[in-house]
């Protein structure tokens, strides 16, 4: 019986909000608020104990964030300046052409022409300082020697470092060769002067001439050794032995070639008919 009692507030509760949905304006504030309410007081009712307070969470704003305040540049930037450095070398000319040799001094090989009227930069000096290291003026990605016997330099020349070369090739015996000069007879021939160095004797010959102006080449090949004086030809020898001398002329090009960029390539040959063992050797020259 006690029990009924106690059900009785809850189904009052239950008929006030049906009516609170089905009459108009009739209103409850908060329908959940008065469930829960008369939920917790059926609950004390039967257990005897008074339930907790449900907690209510309460929102706590936050702090307000001030925007930083905008920067504003003032004045002009200064540039940012480099430094650059620039080396110096001094430069060096020629009076009569020079072989650039692969070492300082003539046992090394030739490996390009120094013209006169062509410059170039020096980035060294031999340990004997009578030696000077370019750039080959027929290779720009290497360089070389040239002798200072006939050369000018321009700029200072103690900041020239000192170089050491790669060491003294073995070299074989061979001839040497000098331009002579120049000859014509209605067309136009260089003369050279050569000088056997070696063991061997000779007996036959090849020359070309390479003019570097107007690409054009002249070749000779004979058995003995000739000179052409004027228009006259000249057996001088048929055999070239070792220690001795000779003029020889080569083949005439049909026009004048003084003032150009000449190659003379020289081979001789122990046999006739250019066999046997052969050596060669070049010269640069301008007539």
């Amino acid at each position: 019986m006690q029990r009924s009692n106690l059900l009785y507030p809850l189904i009052v509760v239950l008929i006030l909000s049906s009516l609170a949905c089905m009459l108009p304006g009739f209103s409850i504030a908060n329908p959940n608020a008065i469930s829960t309410s008369a939920a917790q007081t059926v609950i004390a009712q039967l257990t005897g104990y008074a339930p907790s307070p449900i907690p209510v969470e309460t929102f706590t704003p936050g702090p307000t964030l001030t925007p930083s305040p905008t920067l504003t540049a003032t004045g002009t930037p200064s540039p940012i300046i480099f430094s650059t450095f620039t080396p110096y070398y001094p430069f060096v000319s020629v009076s009569v052409p020079t072989n650039c040799r692969n070492g300082p001094g003539m046992v090394y090989d030739v490996v390009g022409y120094f013209m006169v009227g062509e410059t170039a930069q020096v980035y060294g000096r031999g340990t004997s300082g009578s030696y000077w290291y370019i750039r080959n003026p027929d290779n720009s990605s290497g360089f070389c020697w040239i002798s200072g016997k006939y050369a000018a330099l321009s700029g200072n020349l103690s900041a020239i470092p000192i170089y050491t070369a790669w060491p003294t090739p073995t070299s074989l015996p061979n001839f040497s060769i000098d331009y002579v000069g120049l000859d014509s007879c209605q067309n136009w021939w260089t003369e050279f002067k050569l000088v056997n160095n070696t063991s061997n004797i000779y007996r036959s010959v090849s020359i070309t001439v390479f003019d570097s102006v107007t690409s054009k080449s002249v070749l000779k090949t004979t058995d003995g050794f000739q000179n052409q004086n004027g228009c006259l030809v000249v057996v001088s020898q048929t055999n070239f032995v070792p220690g001795s001398s000779l003029v020889i002329s080569a083949q005439p090009f049909s026009y004048d070639p003084t003032g150009d960029k000449l190659r003379a390539t020289i081979k001789l040959c122990t046999k006739k008919g250019l066999n046997g063992s052969c050596i060669s050797s070049s010269i640069v020259f301008t007539p």
